[in-house]
């Protein structure tokens, strides 16, 4: 096995991949022609077993319809955000992406629905 799989950041970050992506009803398979990665290595990636790279999580986000950044902060690439960046707009998107009661469709129409609301408002406006 990889040294990866001694990291607990590393595990973190497949049980949140896994996470998103059964709550977009994709299977693996189907992150796999989404993301052109095998579905083998994306499966190790779940589990724990390699940290994949910059590319790849790239892939996996838009794949998921995650921010980049968002996956960047779970895999420690990046901090988490903070402050005004962390504000009611990235909480909201959050609740909608992590919403176990809306499928895939549903959450894509509200996140696109959302956006088109607070597009080019000033924060706090």
């Amino acid at each position: 096995m990889a040294a990866e799989d001694d990291d607990p950041r590393v595990r973190q970050l497949g049980q949140y991949i896994r996470l998103q992506r059964q709550m977009a009803d994709l299977s693996l398979r189907g992150m796999a022609d989404l993301t052109k990665v095998s579905n083998a290595y994306l499966s190790q990636i779940e589990r724990g077993l390699h940290q994949p790279s910059l590319r790849v999580l790239q892939a996996i986000a838009k794949a998921l319809n995650i921010p980049p950044d968002t996956l960047l902060a779970e895999a420690g690439l990046l901090s988490k955000p903070a402050g005004p960046t962390a504000g009611p707009r990235n909480r909201t998107e959050e609740a909608i992406r992590s919403d176990p009661d809306l499928t895939a469709e549903e959450r894509d129409a509200l996140l696109r629905i959302y956006r088109s609301f607070v597009e080019g408002r000033s924060p706090g406006a």
